[in-house]
């Protein structure tokens, strides 16, 4: 954010501290106290003079606040400090003692070379700070200076002033004094070093506090690409009202409007914020639409961002997901807006409080952000309150308080409490069930790879959800949304009716359409002829939902245990029945593109017409050469006929006669047809074609387009990743029949069988915990209840053993008991490496730092 920062030296050997004033646009100005005692000034980076100097060249009366500053002498100026020593020290080394003297010395460090005139350096003084053109602080940087400095502006001044520059020079020379350092020092740096920071600890400021970031929108980045097109605009004009003559001056003759055309097309062709949209699955289309980025125009580079700013910080809590970032270079430089964060008028990121009033929760909602936040005690959201009164139950409540440490705080002296748990993390986190039992860098896997999923054709909710998918689907936009209460008085395949009191609402699905990554974005109708719906309910799902829920993948019957050796290191083996029964099926749709253009030796043609093809491979063109719709397609079939003239020889007397015959049609041709690539295939869904001659919009050139859509329906196949939620992904390696996959006491087969070693180790323990509570759910515990300390009946599972899950699985080819095979080889093999599988004491050490040992 632009705005004023005091902070600690990069060398913290040469300075003592140092200061910087940025604006949104303009010349920034540094400051820093070395270690002699003397504060310099450096403007945009060139070299450092005095800061005595540039106050001395400071205009007497400030132009847009007509603030007074006296620096005629050096009592004068130390009068305004207080008799600092480092302005008596920075005074010893001021060449200047006037401020004619005092504006060449400016000059001469801003343009070396030039010669310095008293007009030159009034008016470069005046370009750096004080023009509106060329300076700004925009809104937010004049309120973020005006907090920062305890100086009094006006919100509409939005270029610097005197009395800014004072305050911040001010601030800088009192910090050294407050952190105690002797004023008889021979080296301010080396005596500051040893000093602890902890009395100016507020006083500092650092670029990650997310009070001094800010979020620049995507209204803002157009806002100044299109001021940068007026800009150039502006500079034609000025050239053409010279030029034209004044009588025949019209507005049409000076302004051009292809300036201000081109730097929209630039940015949204070419700005590294413009992006093609991520449609795998409803989620992704959701989370990138939700993305953060420190990269960009006016951001950091990749290359050169320092560990600091990837780094999670205290102030993301709320705010940016810690968990969600990409695993590449970009990692910390990417997030995720926070599930319930949203952004304030001047672009900073706020989270939502309930109030607390004399140690009372009430209902009211406020959103702070993370400089307004730092001045309360806030209680986490899981703090239990009593229903009735409202009060917090325990005397001692665990908070953040306002030094940002977690204390224990009386409940009178708290003022705010999170919202809910799910509030710190992103909608794709908050989505993982039991995430607090897993590593962070398997969370992370599992937030993302939720994205890739590929939408399936027989969608399932998921049994173990967090309860965040219904608001999910729904913000997605993926599901069709009754618009007000009504009577469902017509629904098929494409179009659902709602007859409400004002009348009858119209509702078209989308049918078969094909997303930016080629997967299927679908309507299926939920509801019934003649059903009552309410206000903002679902009518129809998505492609990747479950009546209204979000339903990213299937739930299916796992088995952690070895399988002859399939499942190793991470590999997966499934059954043969998720393969017949379509349970991982998805489709994907290609789209396929040829055009037909001018070309020297002519036009090509899209015809049907095309040499040396038989007749049955042009069984499913039309009479233009166009495939039909729902023509079966596979490798090498055409899709679209096309000719193109080839280059031609000197004809002879005969050729010349069968061309004044036939006319065109002894042409020499080449076949350019369109044909399906190798390895693809599938049903033509949809066929569009666009020519000049309709009044289309085409490329230079093209006289003719045409675009085949070709459906696919792909089974999950060996080779193909499979991941849960937890971040335990795999390959599927290989794909058994049901009779052979291991199967349970009452003789279900499983559906997938994962490495028990793939979880000790990786620490994801939340996928334990979803089998057992997904377990639950099936053997119906829950009665339509939801899984909390209240919410089931607490009857055993299993009647033998009741405090745990495990259950025989036998082998499909032996049908033995797979546990009791296992011991009886190892009695069978006293020295076997698997006895620690078995043994009951696993050792658990500081050796393996507390991790379960296997071998």
């Amino acid at each position: 954010s632009p705005g004023a920062y005091l902070m600690e030296p990069k060398d913290a050997t040469k300075q003592v501290f140092t200061a910087n004033l940025m604006p949104s646009r303009g010349s920034w100005l540094e400051l820093e106290i070395d270690k002699k005692g003397v504060v310099y000034a450096r403007i945009d980076r060139k070299r450092k003079l005095p800061i005595t100097t540039l106050l001395r060249a400071l205009p007497e009366e400030d132009p847009s606040t007509g603030f007074k500053l006296d620096t005629s002498t050096n009592e004068a100026i130390l009068k305004l400090f207080d008799n600092s020593i480092f302005i008596v020290n920075t005074l010893e080394k001021d060449p200047s003692t006037r401020e004619e003297e005092a504006l060449i010395e400016v000059f001469k460090k801003q343009r070396p070379g030039e010669p310095p005139t008293l007009d030159n350096a009034r008016n470069l003084l005046k370009a750096l700070f004080f023009d509106p053109k060329r300076y700004d602080l925009t809104k937010v940087g004049r309120y973020k200076l005006n907090q920062r400095l305890g100086v009094n502006v006006p919100d509409d001044t939005r270029v610097l002033t005197t009395e800014d520059i004072l305050a911040l020079v001010k601030k800088l020379v009192e910090l050294p004094h407050a952190l105690g350092v002797d004023e008889e020092s021979k080296d301010f740096a080396a005596d500051s070093i040893v000093l602890s920071r902890d009395p100016i600890r507020s006083e500092l400021d650092e670029y990650e506090h997310f009070g001094n970031r800010r979020l620049r929108t995507v209204g803002e980045l157009i806002q100044e690409a299109f001021r940068v097109g007026l800009y150039r605009m502006e500079r034609v004009v000025r050239e053409r009202m010279t030029t034209e003559d004044v009588d025949t001056i019209t507005p049409q003759t000076i302004i051009n409007i292809r300036p201000v055309v081109a730097a929209l097309k630039e940015f949204f062709g070419s700005s590294q914020l413009s992006q093609f949209m991520d449609q795998t699955n409803s989620l992704s289309g959701l989370t990138h639409r939700r993305r953060l980025s420190a990269l960009g125009a006016g951001g950091l580079t990749r290359e050169r961002a320092p560990i600091e700013v990837r780094d999670v910080h205290p102030t993301h809590y709320g705010r940016m997901c810690p968990i969600e970032t990409p695993e590449g270079p970009n990692i910390g430089l990417m997030g995720s807006l926070a599930s319930m964060a949203t952004v304030s008028e001047f672009g900073f990121i706020q989270t939502p409080y309930r109030k607390v009033i004399g140690g009372k929760v009430t209902d009211e909602i406020i959103y702070l952000d993370a400089a307004e936040e730092a001045q309360f005690t806030i209680a986490q959201a899981s703090a239990i309150v009593d229903e009735k009164t409202g009060r917090f139950v325990d005397k001692h409540v665990l908070c953040r308080s306002k030094e940002g440490e977690a204390v224990t705080a009386d409940p009178k002296d708290i003022q705010f409490m999170d919202v809910a748990p799910a509030q710190i993390v992103s909608v794709a986190t908050a989505l993982i069930p039991f995430l607090e039992h897993n590593d962070a860098n398997r969370a992370l896997m599992g937030a993302n790879m939720q994205k890739q999923a590929v939408p399936l054709m027989i969608t399932q909710a998921p049994i173990v959800g967090t309860g965040l998918e219904y608001r999910a689907a729904v913000d997605t936009g993926d599901v069709v949304l009754s618009q007000a209460a009504g009577t469902v008085v017509d629904v098929d395949a494409g179009h659902i009716t709602v007859e409400t009191k004002d009348g009858k609402d119209e509702y078209p699905l989308t049918k078969f359409m094909r997303s930016n990554q080629g997967t299927l974005i679908h309507h299926k109708p939920i509801v019934e002829l003649g059903e009552r719906v309410t206000g903002e309910q679902v009518l129809a799902d998505g492609s990747s939902t479950d009546n209204g829920e979000l339903a990213l993948g299937a739930n299916l019957l796992v088995a952690f245990m070895p399988f002859e050796g399939y499942n190793f290191e991470d590999a997966i083996v499934i059954s043969e029945r998720l393969v017949k029964e379509d349970v991982l099926s998805s489709i994907h749709i290609h789209e396929y593109e040829i055009d037909a253009r001018s070309t020297k030796l002519g036009d090509e043609e899209i015809t049907r017409d095309i040499p040396n093809r038989s007749e049955e491979s042009l069984k499913d063109l039309d009479d233009r050469g166009v495939v039909r719709i729902g023509a079966e397609v596979s490798s090498g079939d055409l899709l679209v006929g096309k000719v193109t003239p080839k280059g031609e020889t000197e004809l002879t007397a005969e050729e010349k006669l069968i061309r004044a015959i036939f006319k065109e049609k002894a042409r020499e041709v080449r076949d350019t047809s369109l044909k399906v690539p190798h390895g693809e295939g599938g049903k033509v869904i949809d066929v569009k074609t666009f020519s000049r001659e309709s009044g289309d919009d085409l490329s230079p050139g093209v006289n003719e387009l045409v675009r085949v859509y070709v459906a696919k329906k792909r089974k999950i196949a060996e080779g193909d990743k499979l991941a849960g939620r937890h971040g335990n992904k795999g390959v599927i390696a290989k794909i058994v029949p049901e009779e052979d996959m291991p199967f349970l006491e009452d003789g279900r087969p499983v559906d997938v069988v994962l490495n028990p070693l793939g979880v000790p180790s990786r620490m994801n323990i939340g996928q334990i915990l979803e089998t057992h509570l997904g377990w639950a759910a099936a053997h119906g515990v829950f009665a339509d209840k939801d899984a909390g300390p209240n919410g089931f009946s607490r009857k055993p599972i299993a009647a033998d053993n009741p405090h745990s899950v495990a259950t025989p699985a036998f082998d499909g080819a032996t049908e033995e008991d797979v546990d009791e095979a296992l011991v009886e080889w190892v009695n069978r093999n006293p020295d076997s490496p698997i006895k620690f599988l078995v043994d009951p004491k696993r050792p658990v050490g500081r050796k393996t730092s507390g991790k379960v040992r296997l071998f």
